[in-house]
């Protein structure tokens, strides 16, 4: 149920000399419209990659909530680092010390994974029913724009901006739920298009809901958006209505890829993964834009463990791979109980990377029970329970180019600096891995556990590590340069 702007460094830099450069940026969710979580400016790659230590960290103290206290993406611009915890509340934190410039706090919770952007001396986000704008140097509130309704019940996603325009997005629970992607102005909070990602009214709306983001959209150059919306609820069934009955039919624009006109809100087209799915298999993941043999390609991912590739001028499938774990994971659910393979919590559960032909895509495998009179709750899964894998596969053919099998499940997304790949686990432990062959160059371990994503920004690694264990570690962030 619940993802470049090109700095030149100094070449002496890049080579490893040790001058100062001009500072790479990480201004939105995805690293860039595109959403490769790329690296741009960064003097990180494998062979200084072991040189990582950490320079700050930042302790996040609000009260918890169900997923902990940080599961976003660190955004930054030239010389200050933004974060939202999961009670809403933003800090703007010197890039260079770690020290808190400002703090405005909503203290209003959620679930995530939330987050920011920074363009243009404003900082934009979302509590769990209002965008906002905030003054990038002082944090006082620009606008704020309530989204939420009787029938769009939350805001879980991070915003992207692009051209005057903010771009976020409503999720839907039932009953009547049904989520839908704004586009706001970005002066001044206004709506300028609605879309809902549920095409008709729910036949059941006392018993159904669902769709809508929790991870950001990409913008190509020619002002097409791309959105992956999220599951119909509820999943599994009930002796009154098994199987989805709650739902008939396949719902559209469920588990869907999603390609609207980003001026205009348009629906150019788009192609639904699992139709009818009873199994909580979002199609989330931010779509990554890319370009591999000669073909503009949109690349996505969600919770059902499959990774597919369109062609973006035909809007045709050129691929499609399973990746993890799969068992009783297509087609109607028995009556009896099975163990359904990726589970709730299971599959592609956060943002993938791309960079010179390779995705690097984050998994799970974490089964769970299902069958189609029952309802398993997200609060039983125990997410420790998992494994994790992260995996290149070649953009153009879907075929893998490497894997390399993870103690913990990677929720912490992946992010590409030149030639590496970093990647965190539920375990608190933050890899880097040769972009080549997946080999290990560098890990280090953090005081709580990570449910959130990397970002790099020139020579600075950004981890935010929200899951607090039994001991009381505690929740922070954590900058790691270059000795």
């Amino acid at each position: 149920m619940r993802s470049v702007l090109a700095l030149t460094a100094v070449a002496s830099l890049l080579c490893g000399c040790g001058a100062r450069h001009d500072r790479g940026t990480w201004p939105l969710p995805g690293g860039n419209l595109a959403g490769t979580r790329a690296a741009s400016g960064s003097p990180i790659d494998a062979g200084s990659v072991a040189r990582l230590h950490v320079r700050w960290r930042f302790r996040f103290t609000s009260k918890p909530s169900f997923s902990g206290s940080f599961a976003s993406t660190p955004v930054a611009d030239r010389d200050t680092v933004y974060v939202q915890d999961l009670r809403s509340n933003v800090f703007a934190l010197d890039r260079g010390t770690g020290a808190l410039r400002w703090e405005r706090r909503f203290r209003a919770r959620n679930d995530g994974p939330n987050g920011l952007a920074v363009e243009d001396g404003r900082v934009y986000g979302a509590t769990d029913a209002d965008a906002f704008a905030l003054s990038a140097d002082t944090g006082e509130v620009i606008w704020r724009r309530r989204l939420t309704s009787r029938s769009e019940q939350f805001v879980d996603v991070a915003p992207v901006a692009w051209q005057g325009i903010v771009f976020l997005s409503t999720v839907g629970y039932a009953p009547l739920g049904r989520g839908a992607i704004y586009a706001l102005d970005a002066a001044s909070g206004a709506v300028r298009w609605k879309f809902v990602t549920i095409a008709q009214p729910w036949r059941h709306p006392l018993e159904a809901g669902g769709g809508g983001l929790w991870y950001p959209v990409s913008v190509d150059s020619s002002g097409r958006l791309y959105a992956g919306n999220s599951n119909p609820t509820p999943w599994g069934g009930s002796p009154k209505r098994p199987n989805g009955a709650a739902f008939p039919g396949p719902v559209p624009y469920t588990d869907s890829l999603i390609v609207l006109d980003a001026r205009t809100g348009r629906l150019l087209w788009h192609d639904q993964v699992t139709p009818h799915d009873v199994r909580d298999y979002d199609f989330e993941a931010t779509p990554i834009l890319a370009t591999a043999g000669g073909t503009d390609l949109v690349l996505g991912a969600g919770k059902a463990g499959r990774v597919i590739a369109w062609d973006r001028g035909t809007r045709r499938r050129l691929w499609s791979v399973g990746v993890g774990l799969h068992r009783n994971d297509v087609g109607p659910l028995p009556r009896r109980r099975v163990t359904v393979c990726p589970g709730l919590l299971g599959g592609v559960e956060t943002p993938m990377a791309y960079a010179d032909g390779r995705l690097y895509v984050p998994v799970v495998d974490l089964c769970g029970p299902g069958s189609a009179v029952t309802q398993q709750q997200l609060t039983s899964v125990d997410p420790a329970r998992g494994r994790g894998r992260l995996i290149a596969l070649d953009a153009k053919t879907g075929k893998t180019a490497w894997e390399r099998l993870l103690p913990s499940p990677d929720f912490g997304c992946a992010a590409v600096a030149n030639d590496v790949v970093f990647t965190s686990t539920y375990d608190g432990t933050v890899y880097a891995l040769r972009a080549r062959d997946g080999a290990i160059l560098w890990r280090s371990r953090m005081a709580a556990g990570v449910n959130a994503c990397p970002s790099v920004a020139g020579d600075v690694l950004l981890v935010g590590a929200g899951v607090r264990r039994s001991s009381g570690a505690p929740a922070e962030l954590v900058a790691f340069d270059l000795r």
